[in-house]
C-alpha cells in the first residue's frame, strides 16, 4: 500500500530525533504533512528540513516546543493548524526517564518526570481537541511504554507517569466517543529501543555490552528499533485503525507474555 495517510496531517512531540523523528518520516513518506516540535528547534528544524527534501516543501514544519509549558502548546497548535491547512493526528511522544528507587530519587527528579511525560499528553490533547474536531477522522497516539504495565525496582518515576498515560489514553477515548467525535486516542507501549534515551546505559556499559545486556531480557532477542514503533504510528494514524480505541498495542518483543 501507498499513501496511507494520505492528507492526513500530525503534529508530532518530541521529533528532533529518536521515535518522534523516525514516526515523522514514516508519516510523511505515506502521504501525510507533518509538524515536528520540540525543545530542541535546531533538531527539529533539520529534521524537517531532511524531510521536505525527500518529500517536497511544504511536507513538514518545524516548531519549537516545551511540552511541559501550555502557552507554547497553545502557540504551537495554533501555527501548525494554519502551516498544515488543520491536525487530524496528534502524536504524544516526548518523554525522559530518570534513575533511582524510591528512597534515592529525588522530589524534583520525580516532577521533572511526571511534568514531561504525563502533563504534556493532558496539554497537548485539551488543546488539540480544539483543532481536531474540524479535521476528523482522527487519530491521538501517546507514547506510553511497557514499563507502564510491568514494574521495576528501580523506576518509580518512569513507572508511574508511563502507567499514567496508559489510563488517560483511554480516557480520552471515552470522552471523545462521548462527545460523538471520530477521533480515537490509543497508546503504544514499547520495550527498549535505539534511541538517546539508552544513552546513560551505553555510556556506563559501552555500547555493545548494553544493548546485549538489554537484548537477552527480550524474548525476541534483540533490542527494538525507531522503525518498528514508527510502522504502529503509521497505522494508528490511518483510517486502516478506525475501530481501534482506548487500546493498547505492546511493541515488547514478547515480554509481557512471560
Amino acid at each position: 500500500m501507498t499513501g496511507r495517510v494520505a492528507g492526513k496531517k500530525a503534529f508530532i512531540t518530541g521529533a528532533a530525533q529518536g521515535l518522534g523523528q523516525a514516526a515523522a518520516q514514516a508519516l510523511a513518506a505515506e502521504g501525510a504533512k507533518v509538524t515536528l516540535a520540540d525543545i530542541n528547534h535546531d533538531g527539529v528544524k533539520a529534521a524537517a528540513a531532511a524531510i521536505n527534501a525527500e518529500h517536497g516543501e511544504g511536507t513538514a514544519f518545524a516548531l519549537p516546543l516545551d511540552v511541559t509549558r501550555e502557552d507554547q502548546w497553545i502557540y504551537a497548535l495554533e501555527e501548525a493548524d494554519a502551516a498544515m491547512g488543520g491536525i487530524s493526528v496528534l502524536l504524544n511522544n516526548a518523554g525522559v526517564s530518570r534513575g533511582g528507587d524510591i528512597e534515592q530519587l529525588s522530589y524534583e527528579d520525580w516532577k521533572f518526570v511526571m511534568s514531561v511525560n504525563v502533563d504534556s499528553v493532558f496539554l497537548g490533547t485539551k488543546h488539540a481537541l480544539k483543532y481536531m474536531r474540524h479535521a476528523q477522522p482522527g487519530s491521538i497516539i501517546n507514547i506510553s511504554s511497557i514499563a507502564g504495565l510491568i514494574a521495576a525496582h528501580n523506576s518509580p518515576a518512569y513507572n508511574a507517569s508511563k502507567a499514567a498515560v496508559w489510563l488517560l489514553s483511554k480516557g480520552i477515548a471515552l470522552h471523545c466517543a462521548k462527545q460523538g467525535l471520530d477521533i480515537r486516542s490509543n497508546s503504544i507501549h514499547p520495550t527498549f529501543v535505539d534511541t538517546p534515551i539508552l544513552d546513560p546505559l551505553r555510556q556506563r556499559f559501552g555500547k555493545e555490552e548494553a544493548e546485549s545486556k538489554l537484548a537477552r531480557q527480550v524474548p525476541l532477542g534483540r533490542i527494538g528499533a525507531p522503525s518498528d514503533i514508527a510502522n504502529a504510528v503509521l497505522y494508528l494514524a490511518s483510517d486502516e485503525s478506525r475501530f481501534m480505541t482506548g487500546a493498547e498495542l505492546k511493541l515488547d518483543g514478547g515480554i509481557s507474555a512471560m
